[in-house]
């Protein structure tokens, strides 16, 4: 019949979920309108927060709309000449935006972390000189102007104060050298003129690259992590519970990881995650067992040592600790630009708890989150009120006129005690403005050109250069998943610049494969 022609035309049809793109038919799909994949998603949708991610803005507009714009940036010479385009330089980037790097000092998960305060402006290196017209390369000395994340401005040394001759380098290329290096070397330094005793003037105490900063660097690249082993980790469907995966890809700490179950992957396609080494998203096999978190299909492989994995800090859970019921504040983990009213569902074994945001339309966990009870993403009542943030109240309330008093009495709820959460915060030398490269943790493959919007205690509010503010996220200043400028080239890791031409490329491509 039509009608039963019109079923099987419907089932056959490929959908495309409005908020993350998985793809898939009628009777894979979410509620009636078979708009999601999941109730995650429709629940995220629906808070306002389909706009959390890169992918999902690029999704949400219409193929003409999207292509019009296309059209348009095409035409625009200015496109041709933005950061987005091929062989985007950060030195370029930064003197245009009159912006500071963060320091690598502030990330403990970047290499030579620990060792960079050996790096000032004033440092001598020798480095190719690039101006000498001669068969075979030559070398000369170059004083520190400037330092960005791992890049650095430097000057030929004689120029004194002319900036002409000015250029980027990174620290970590292998392209420059402790003075000393060229004499022990036999290499030839070439100066434009005989400076003999100009240089024997500025060089003698002068401050240089440490003599073994390359062997530290790639000591500190080292990983215990190798490709095959099984983990457990977050399954970004299903974010109450975590699933198996394999260790596929390794670079610079970052894991992308294959899930060893891909029967709900999409068609010609590999379900996968990308996620740091230092995760709290990531966990050892057999870490949902022990701790009584829900997992799909538990695996039966070889346990790696617990000792792999970033411990959380230790918490006591004995006498007072947090309850079910408990009320909150919490970061969205499926809208990390927004802080929410949040309860406490469930309190599992070492210091984890599950954790719902308050008004979702899941009344069976499906969408509650594990965070651990000391993570920046757990916080205490009025934490918002006191911080200038604004709060994201439930379905029916109204921002302007919301108190919490009110809302645990009508609630007959408790809050969570402001002693139990994480306080500890001895400072970092992150600031407004710096600049920095930050993974979009609603498409966390990409990694991209970014901005620190704002710090509150050892929160950061992470902005991407080039994209509205509801793609704003929420980070601990610990978190492995921002990383000083230069990052990206010293591990050979795309980075994603503010939009221009890359970033029309990939619509041109996310176009091509919607539209077939």
């Amino acid at each position: 019949s039509c009608r039963s022609l019109s079923y099987l035309e419907m089932k056959c049809t490929r959908l495309v979920c409005e908020m993350c793109g998985t793809t898939g038919n009628i009777s894979t799909f979410f509620s009636k309108t078979k708009r999601f994949c999941s109730i995650s998603c429709s629940r995220s949708y629906s808070s306002n927060s389909k706009k959390s991610s890169i992918l999902a803005r690029l999704q949400t507009h219409t193929y003409a709309q999207t292509l019009n714009k296309i059209l348009l940036q095409l035409c625009d010479s200015s496109a041709l000449s933005t950061p987005g385009a091929p062989g985007f330089e950060w030195g370029a980037y930064l003197e245009r935006e009159t912006s500071l790097a963060a320091s690598v000092s502030c990330f403990r998960h970047a290499p030579l972390c620990a060792q960079w305060d050996d790096i000032a402006v004033g440092m001598k290196v020798e480095v190719l000189n690039t101006n000498a017209v001669l068969p075979s390369k030559v070398y000369w000395i170059a004083t520190v102007i400037q330092v960005a994340g791992y890049k650095a401005l430097l000057r030929y040394e004689g120029f004194e104060h002319d900036s002409s001759h000015d250029f980027w380098c990174s620290l970590v290329s292998g392209e420059l050298k402790p003075i000393g290096w060229c004499a022990m070397t036999s290499k030839l330094l070439v100066p434009p003129q005989d400076w003999k005793e100009y240089l024997m003037k500025k060089l003698v105490g002068a401050n240089t690259l440490p003599v073994d900063f390359y062997l530290k660097l790639a000591e500190n690249m080292r990983t215990s992590f190798r490709i095959g082993m099984r983990v457990e980790v977050v399954d970004p469907r299903h974010v109450s519970r975590t699933r198996v995966a394999m260790i596929d890809t390794i670079i610079g700490g970052r894991l992308r990881l294959v899930y060893a179950d891909q029967s709900d992957a999409p068609e010609n396609a590999t379900s996968d995650f990308w996620c740091h080494m230092w995760s709290p998203l990531l966990h050892p096999l057999g870490w949902s067992v022990k701790v009584g978190h829900a997992i799909k299909a538990p695996g039966k492989s070889r346990i790696y040592s617990f000792l792999l994995f970033k411990k959380p800090r230790v918490v006591y859970m004995e006498g007072s600790f947090f309850e079910e019921g408990m009320k909150l504040e919490a970061i969205d983990p499926l809208n990390l630009g927004s802080i929410c009213v949040a309860t406490v569902h469930k309190v599992l074994l070492d210091g984890y708890l599950m954790v719902g945001i308050d008004g979702t339309i899941s009344n069976n966990g499906s969408d509650w989150f594990c965070y651990h009870a000391s993570s920046h993403a757990v916080l205490p009542v009025d934490f918002c009120k006191k911080n200038n943030i604004p709060l994201t109240v439930p379905q029916g309330y109204d921002s302007q006129t919301f108190t919490w008093d009110k809302y645990l009495k009508e609630t007959k709820a408790k809050a969570a005690p402001a002693r139990l959460f994480n306080t500890d915060y001895q400072g970092h030398g992150l600031s407004a403005n710096m600049k920095l490269e930050a993974v979009d943790l609603m498409e966390p493959r990409l990694v991209c050109v970014a901005t620190v919007k704002r710090c509150v205690g050892r929160l950061l509010l992470i902005h991407f250069d080039g994209w509205e503010d509801e793609f704003d996220q929420w980070v601990d200043h610990w978190s492995p998943d921002i990383y000083p400028v230069g990052w990206c080239e010293l591990m050979g890791y795309q980075l994603q610049p503010p939009p221009g031409l890359g970033n029309l490329l990939i619509l041109i491509e996310k176009l091509l494969y919607y539209k077939m």
